[in-house]
């Protein structure tokens, strides 16, 4: 499985033409194919190529949708 660090998952931000990478507890979803995160921003409060884990403790949804995007990788220290 690919490893990335923070500064690499910010590479994948969604916008002008690459894919949407978002991570949740270690593991690194391809969210790309989501309406949801058209352009790298999720519902105007969250950006693709950012680790999630917090911000998902507070949002009105569980991770539990995040299960039906393919894990590409997972989030490493630098």
């Amino acid at each position: 499985m690919r490893k990335l660090t923070r500064s690499e998952l910010r590479q994948y931000d969604g916008k002008e033409g690459r894919p949407a990478y978002v991570a949740y507890q270690g593991k690194v979803y391809d969210v790309s194919s989501s309406f949801l995160w058209r352009s790298g921003r999720h519902q105007a409060s969250h950006e693709a190529g950012y680790d999630l884990t917090e911000a998902l403790e507070r949002a009105p949804h569980g991770a539990e949708l995040l299960q039906k995007f393919p894990i590409v990788g997972e989030l490493v220290e630098e």
